[in-house]
């Protein structure tokens, strides 16, 4: 399949279970196996984080600054693979309503945020971030609670890492992935930008 970051092809490429990164300044494509996933109604909340939540200690946006958060998330001190072209392409996504963002704003500032590609009934959530302590966790927690009342059926993360593995993420093979995105894919749920 040859792809580029043309909105049809993106699109072709979430619903093979593919999606791109930039590796040393050339566009790659991944479908990780084992492929990890937040099964919704199994999602950890640790205690603390819970308390936290319930204490709402950010305003919660969704799709406010979209491009903000992408760009808030490119910028890592081991760099990143989110470069100025992935950024253009999502933000060409999220303005046909495929991708979105949840945002965590304290006196009028942005301080974290979680951006992903909404297909059916699939989430597949991208990259967050944080200016201030625990602003991309609640983001995190804020979404899966959001995909469950819209009814979605997973939300893919693609890898594991340790920021993560507190949440109890599950690892599934590619094929059993891609036959889940399949159903998935035939269920239409609607984002939606409010978060009642």
């Amino acid at each position: 399949m040859k792809l580029s970051l043309e909105t049809r092809d993106l699109l072709r490429a979430y619903r093979s279970g593919i999606f791109p990164m930039e590796v040393d300044g050339r566009l790659e494509w991944f479908r990780p196996d084992p492929r990890a996933i937040f099964e919704l109604e199994r999602f950890h909340v640790p205690r603390r984080l819970a308390r936290l939540v319930r204490q709402r200690p950010f305003e919660l946006r969704i799709d406010a600054a979209f491009r903000e958060v992408m760009e808030a998330c490119a910028v890592r001190p081991e760099g990143s693979w989110i470069s100025a072209r992935l950024v253009q392409a999502y933000c060409r996504l999220q303005s046909q309503g495929f991708a979105h963002s949840l945002e965590a704003w304290r006196e009028g500032s942005l301080v974290g945020g979680i951006y992903g590609v909404s297909l059916g009934a699939a989430f597949m959530g991208e990259s967050m971030f944080s200016r201030v302590s625990n602003a991309s966790k609640v983001c995190l927690v804020e979404l899966i609670a959001h995909l469950r009342r819209r009814g979605y059926q997973f939300c893919d993360i693609q890898f594991v890492n340790p920021h993560l593995k507190q949440f109890k993420p599950r690892h599934i093979s590619a094929h059993l992935y891609e036959r889940r995105l399949a159903r998935a894919l035939r269920q239409p749920c609607r984002f939606v930008a409010c978060l009642a």
